[in-house]
């Protein structure tokens, strides 16, 4: 559908006849904004707002994309495909600018030629949440299980958390976050959304002024959050289970469980009491690094609060332990029988409720369970040829990529940048900017931002679905994900319906297969809410296992195959990367406030905001190295070993090392970034990725 039919939502707001048009944001965050964009002209963006009129966005949104005219219309956007003609890795003047027509000949050629060498499952498309949307991003899947290539577990963001979070309840959903607000403790458990997910402070604020509810952080460092809070524990990394279990101790111990509640809704509470008999604060303090005495507050206000929400994030769940750690956490409100009450329960991810039917987007009518499935985390060891990933498959020869930058952001980065050095690899990157992937690739293919193309948008964050159209036309002769997946396929000889359907086309049917409005309905009331009722949004009518009850002795074989191990109650499970006198610091990469993954890292004012790579490090431990704030500092482990600058800082443990990120390998002083260090090893039982799960050393550099 034309452009123009957006024009029908549109204001003129002054004579210059700016207009605001509705979208949302398609970045990797729970919140997936609601926004009002306004169009300048045709072509062009002005300010970026959050919708006042969707009840969880609420007005608000986060300043990176407020600013987003600055990333949309930056110089460096890349306009026309590219061949490369030099060496990998050295920039734009490795690159000559080719027609479309040409590029996709190239790429559908090569990609033919590596299945005609190796068989098809040599060709790896791979992708992850550049965008969010569902046809922009999960096209790409429909390509692969058409043509046969290997498939893909996507395991950077929740896999771990997921793992968790279904051990215990047994359903991906939770209480409608707009519910802080009647709650009169709010804790917010290992993620930072004063960084990473503003809206979550919006309704927590509201509770604090309406109702003088106290707030609680969970984080081993002092975040933008935790600087809020009432009251900050600060667990070492890896160890928030032995804190979950502390508190679970005291709550038994005192009187605060809610045992007709147990009762009628759980499974194992009487074998978790008995277990916990020995999980007290001390045996705790001893392992968190949290003192005896303020665990004992903490679980004593936890107990004594029904209206008690508990907001879980992803960051404690990225560690070889981390299911268990969701796991264990998850289980509060179990415990004290807070689902019951208006504002109490918790909340992961919503993202179980839409029920999308993804059969056209994804063509999986089209798959072969015979094809193997290969780790997106685990990229490095696949490049360099890992018999463990690859199996008795062919070697990956061809890499189709969307949406995601693995030369920066993915683990074991040594073993992935060697791995897309080789000369027999030939690789495509579909992209908006010459990011460092791109810069490794054979073709580069210009694509459209979420403001030049048309999707559909879920949320783990919240509880609308949104439609939205192009704002403004594609930026030079950038192209969406789902026109170059539809070019390739007629190369490719790729048959199935979606491929010759317009986005917008199979934005409407995948609607109605799943039981919604069309699509053009949903436009034009801007999103649809999905929020449950308070009994199924609470669970009251049961959890998600078949005996509808939540399980505190869970079943992890049937979460996953790795699972040998792991804990059949709520525990401290002590696979990490331990500290010892080789490596006796821990590293945690957590996200920095002006970026979003490596998302925003080319805006002039995100960097400038930022500054540069820092390594947060205890003054103390300053002191007896003998470092300044300035100085350079390497920081390193058995995969290598990085410099960066020190930044003194006393908001957390000794032995904890933040370095924020994701900031590009060029923004460091010898090339290569953070997650050279980081394990590409698979968190049990079904994989994930442990970027914050890593012991170190550090030297003057």
């Amino acid at each position: 559908m034309p452009l123009d039919q957006n024009r029908t939502e549109a204001t003129q707001e002054d004579r210059n006849e700016v207009q605001v048009f509705h979208s949302a944001c398609p970045h990797d965050c729970p919140s997936t904004c609601a926004l009002e964009v306004e169009r300048l002209d045709p072509q062009t963006i002005g300010r970026v707002r959050g919708a006042s009129q969707n009840t969880y966005t609420s007005g608000v949104i986060c300043a990176k994309v407020a600013r987003y005219a600055e990333r949309v219309h930056h110089p460096d956007r890349l306009t026309k495909p590219l061949r490369r003609i030099g060496a990998k890795g050295i920039g734009r003047e490795a690159f000559e600018e080719i027609s479309w027509d040409e590029a996709l000949d190239v790429v559908a050629a090569n990609l033919i030629r590596a299945a005609e060498a190796h068989g098809p499952e040599t060709v790896w498309p791979y992708y992850y949440a550049g965008t969010m949307g569902l046809v922009q991003r999960d096209g790409i899947n429909r390509l692969r299980n058409v043509m046969g290539y290997s498939r893909q577990h996507s395991t950077f963001c929740n896999t771990l958390a997921d793992a968790g979070w279904m051990a215990g309840a047994g359903s991906k959903k939770g209480v409608d976050p707009r519910e802080m607000a009647e709650s009169d403790l709010i804790v917010i458990w290992g993620c930072n959304p004063v960084s990473t997910q503003v809206n979550v402070m919006t309704h927590a604020a509201r509770a604090r002024k309406n109702r003088g509810a106290k707030l609680v952080v969970v984080d081993p460092y002092v975040t933008e959050t935790a600087k809020q809070a009432d009251i900050h524990l600060m667990p070492h990394p890896g160890t928030d289970g032995a804190l979950a279990c502390a508190v679970m101790h005291v709550l038994f111990r005192d009187g605060h469980a809610d045992r007709d509640y147990l009762e009628k809704y759980t499974a194992g509470y009487a074998e978790l009491e008995r277990h916990l008999v020995s999980r007290s604060p001390e045996w705790a303090e001893a392992i968190t690094g949290i003192p005896a005495g303020e665990i004992e507050a903490f679980a004593t206000l936890y107990g004594q609060t029904k209206r008690s929400y508990l907001r879980l994030g992803f960051g404690f769940t990225r560690s070889r332990n981390g299911a268990v750690q969701m796991f264990s956490a998850s289980c509060l409100p179990a415990v004290t029988g807070a689902w019951q009450y208006p504002g109490g329960g918790a909340l992961y991810s919503n993202a179980g409720i839409y029920e999308i039917d993804k059969t056209l987007i994804e063509g999986s009518d089209a798959v072969d369970s015979r094809t193997r499935v290969l780790d997106q985390s685990r990229i490095g060891p696949i490049l360099t040829g890992d018999k463990r990933d690859l199996g008795d498959g062919p070697p990956i020869t061809a890499l189709f990529i969307q949406n995601t930058n693995p030369v920066n952001v993915a683990p074991d980065l040594g073993k992935v940048r060697a791995g897309f050095l080789r000369d027999d690899l030939f690789v495509c990157v579909h992209e908006q900017f010459l990011t460092e992937t791109a810069q490794m690739a054979d073709i580069v293919l210009p694509a459209t931002t979420f403001l030049e193309h048309d999707d559909i948008y879920v949320a783990g964050g919240h509880t609308h679905l949104q439609v939205t159209r192009a704002v403004i036309a594609p930026v030079g002769e950038a192209r969406s994900n789902h026109w170059v997946l539809g070019e390739l396929a007629k190369r490719l000889g790729a048959m199935h319906p979606a491929f010759e359907m317009s986005a917008w086309d199979l934005m409407d049917a995948t609607l109605k297969r799943s039981g919604y409005a069309d699509a053009q309905t949903i436009w034009e009331g801007h999103w649809e809410d999905r929020v449950e009722a308070f009994d199924d949004a609470h669970f009251l009518n049961g959890f998600g296992h078949s005996d509808a009850r939540f399980h505190f002795m869970p079943d992890w074989s049937q979460i996953g195959g790795n699972h040998a191990g792991m804990p059949t109650l709520p525990d401290h499970y002590d696979v990490i990367d331990a500290r010892e006198d080789e490596h006796p610091f821990r590293l945690v990469t957590a996200p920095s406030r002006n970026y979003l993954n490596t998302s925003f890292t080319e805006t002039a004012t995100s960097r400038k905001r930022e500054g540069r790579p820092e390594a947060q490090i205890h003054p103390e431990v300053c002191t007896q190295m003998g470092l300044e704030a300035g100085d350079e500092v390497r920081i390193g482990n058995q995969q290598g070993s990085v410099v960066v600058h020190v930044r003194p800082t006393a908001g957390l443990r000794r032995s904890t090392v933040i370095v924020e990120s994701v900031w590009p390998n060029s923004a460091f002083v010898e090339g290569i970034g953070i997650n050279l260090l980081v394990s590409a090893e698979a968190g049990q039982p079904n994989g994930g990725a442990v970027f914050h799960d890593t012991a170190v050393w550090l030297k003057q550099a």
